[in-house]
């Protein structure tokens, strides 16, 4: 049953017992909100959250910012140089880059100065993210380019909040029951009932229990989208298979 958030709003509400108009109900549903999407996004790796994005690199710097023209980069999967220089991923050539340690990068590729012309990077490091504590780079790249090629980056991203402007997610279209057990997770610390000592102890391990159980099912969903469920095929397991498929 996919709902909105109007429709999120009353259900939390019934199953927690409170008036949608009480002002504490009011005060604490962006924290609900906001533990059960981080919570379900950081445990789970939905296909629905990648996206692609492109940024630029410098000449003869081994230093790359994350491009963020769509989103925040939660996770990076892949990057692709694009060559020739300045052309668009659509338009261009798309060469892998392989992921390295920093050690490997400073170790193979020391020097900011392209080694040759043309000089395609080859290799990437993540050095941090999304320019956490004020850094001025995200990523290193080896060899350090010649010329500003652009680099594709697909990876995950956090999608915009569930909110009274922001009306349907992915998690209340397709994992409504999902995002609601991790909801009334966070509900339950906040009515005291997180427990030995509260009124009903057993609320928020039941609706963690319940949480767990639909996150098993979503998860292999999700693996089986990206063609990561047994053997790389997006086939279920089966129970009575001698051998598995694919």
């Amino acid at each position: 049953m996919p709902f909105d958030y109007s429709t999120y709003v009353a259900t939390i509400a019934n199953e927690s017992g409170y008036d949608p108009n009480d002002p504490n109900f009011i005060q604490i549903l962006p924290t609900v909100i906001n533990y059960a999407e981080n919570r379900i996004y950081r445990e789970a790796d939905f296909i629905s959250t990648v996206i692609r994005d492109t940024g630029t690199l410098t000449a003869n710097s081994r230093n790359f910012m994350l491009p963020d023209n769509v989103g925040q980069f939660n996770v990076v999967r892949q990057m692709n140089c694009i060559t020739p220089a300045e052309t668009l991923p659509a338009d261009g050539t798309r060469n892998p880059m392989t992921p390295v340690s920093t050690e490997v990068m400073d170790m193979l590729w020391p020097s900011e100065q392209a080694p040759s012309t043309p000089s395609i990077p080859t290799m990437f490091a993540m050095l941090t993210q999304n320019n956490v504590l004020n850094q001025t780079v995200d990523v290193l790249v080896g060899p350090a380019p010649d010329d500003a090629y652009n680099v594709e980056v697909i990876g995950t991203v956090n999608p915009t909040p569930l909110s009274a402007d922001n009306t349907t997610t992915y998690l209340t279209l397709y994992l409504w029951d999902l995002f609601i057990a991790a909801s009334m997770v966070r509900m339950s610390a906040f009515m005291r009932n997180f427990g030995a000592e509260s009124s009903d102890p057993k609320m928020a391990m039941s609706w963690e229990q319940q949480y767990n159980t639909l996150f098993k099912s979503a998860d292999l969903v999700d693996a089986r989208q990206r063609f990561a469920a047994a053997s790389w095929t997006s086939a279920q397991p089966e129970n009575f298979a001698s051998a598995q498929r694919g």
